[in-house]
């Protein structure tokens, strides 16, 4: 989407514990992005280091847990770059759901990312 928009951004995504690290998206999670034109199975899993509160200009975390767990080991000259995704509601995990939750999670991200790319555009 940013590219679409002429937008030069780095963006990169990863979790705040280490379950996952080297692994792909969830196979759900794939094949709800592919259906709608988006390859995702080319992403690896990698946790959250402090170094990303120097290496990127926005953190956003999915929800307030998160975001708290950010807030806790930000230094204190980059909390005005962690915001929560979308803006004062979580995403919430569709983990444990079905096939709709992963369809209603993809809507929220795609509506999220036009919001925020609106902003820095």
């Amino acid at each position: 989407m940013a590219a679409e928009r002429g937008l030069g951004l780095h963006i990169d995504s990863c979790g705040t514990h280490g379950y996952h690290i080297g692994e792909p998206p969830d196979s759900r999670t794939i094949s709800t992005a592919k259906a709608r034109g988006i390859d995702l199975s080319y992403l690896r899993a990698r946790k959250f280091t402090p170094a990303d509160f120097e290496d990127f200009d926005l953190l956003l975390a999915m929800d307030s847990g998160h975001l708290e767990l950010m807030r806790r080991i930000c230094p204190p000259e980059y909390t005005s770059k962690v915001a929560l995704f979308l803006g004062d509601e979580d995403v919430p995990d569709p983990y444990y759901g079905g096939q709709s939750d992963f369809d209603h999670v993809y809507d929220l991200c795609f509506h999220g990312c036009q919001a925020m790319l609106d902003k820095i555009a």
